[in-house]
């Protein structure tokens, strides 16, 4: 019974990182990692061990990595100011509470707002916005990949 319920809670675990990974209110990669963790624990760690589980937690920490030089690149990439960086994070978690539409176009009103308040026009808003918007697409997509390469490693592992 208890093998049942690991496995059921590390299965809910893995899905719900793996829409933590798009979704900035949730911790994406740490929540997919304690899912793998426990359907490895359900298994008594035969199939996927200590080696193993330390390479998902460094991929897992990697998602943090390029998610930041993600979203410095594309804010950074269109000259935008610190402020407008704070802005787009903001604008992001707001984004949630507006569904798809409010994660994709939060972080570029975020980033916009953040330009406009040190003094740039609006054209640097705009291309602050756009930065910012770009920089979210890169980072969501490198998180997945990386989403993705546990997932690989975690099943090749399980069953080889």
């Amino acid at each position: 019974m208890e093998m049942i319920l690991l496995m059921v809670l590390g299965l809910c675990l893995a899905l719900i990182g793996l829409a933590g990974l798009a979704l900035p209110a949730l911790p994406g990669a740490p929540l997919l990692l304690a899912g793998l963790f426990c359907i490895a624990w359900a298994e008594d760690f035969v199939y996927v061990g200590t080696v193993t589980l330390v390479i998902l937690a460094v991929l897992a920490v990697l998602t943090y990595v390029v998610d930041l030089i993600a979203g410095a690149f594309g804010v950074r990439r269109f000259g935008a100011s610190p402020r407008a960086m704070l802005g787009a994070a903001l604008g992001a978690v707001v984004g949630l509470f507006f569904g798809f539409v409010g994660i994709v176009i939060g972080p570029f009103i975020g980033a916009g707002i953040g330009e406009l308040s040190v003094g740039r026009d609006l054209r640097a808003a705009g291309r602050a916005g756009i930065g910012a918007t770009i920089g979210l697409i890169i980072g969501v997509a490198a998180k997945l990949t990386l989403a993705f390469a546990m997932l690989g490693i975690f099943t090749l592992m399980r069953f080889m």
